[in-house]
C-alpha cells in the first residue's frame, strides 16, 4: 500500500470524528437538510481525504440512486456516501456530491481563538 497524503484545509472545516482528519469546508455545504439512518447529514460540493467504495444502487427517500460509501482515508471509518448518479431528473443536482453523516463528523471551529462576548459580572459592575 502506498503513502497517504492528507490535504489540510484552510478555513472552517468539518473533520472526521474519529481521527480529526479534515474532510470538507463549511463553504462547500450545499444543504444541511439531509437525513441518513443515524440521523442528520450534510450535502457538500467537495470532500477531501476520503476513499470511495464500490458503486451500488440504493433506494433512498428521494428515489433510486447510484451511490458509493465514502471512508476517512486515515482511520477507515465510514463517514457518508457519494452520489454517483440519480435516476430521476429532479435529483440530478446531487450527482458528484458528497453526503457526510453528522454523527461521524465534527465542526472544526478553532476554539483557541474563541472570544466570549457575553458580559460577565465584573463588566456589569464597571457599567
Amino acid at each position: 500500500m502506498g503513502r497517504i497524503f492528507v490535504v489540510d484545509l484552510e478555513g472552517r472545516t468539518y473533520k472526521c470524528k474519529f481521527c480529526k482528519t479534515h474532510l470538507a469546508l463549511a463553504d462547500d455545504v450545499v444543504s444541511r437538510g439531509f437525513h441518513c439512518r443515524r440521523g442528520k447529514a450534510y450535502l457538500f460540493n467537495k470532500a477531501v481525504n476520503v476513499t470511495v467504495g464500490p458503486h451500488e444502487e440504493r433506494v433512498m427517500l428521494s428515489g433510486m440512486h447510484t451511490v458509493a460509501d465514502i471512508f476517512c482515508c486515515c482511520c477507515g471509518q465510514i463517514v457518508g456516501w457519494k452520489y454517483e448518479s440519480a435516476h430521476e431528473e429532479s435529483q440530478k443536482y446531487k450527482e458528484g456530491k458528497f453526503v457526510l453523516e453528522r454523527d461521524r463528523i465534527i465542526d472544526g471551529v478553532d476554539t483557541e481563538f474563541y472570544i466570549d462576548t457575553r458580559p460577565s459580572i465584573s463588566d456589569a459592575e464597571d457599567a
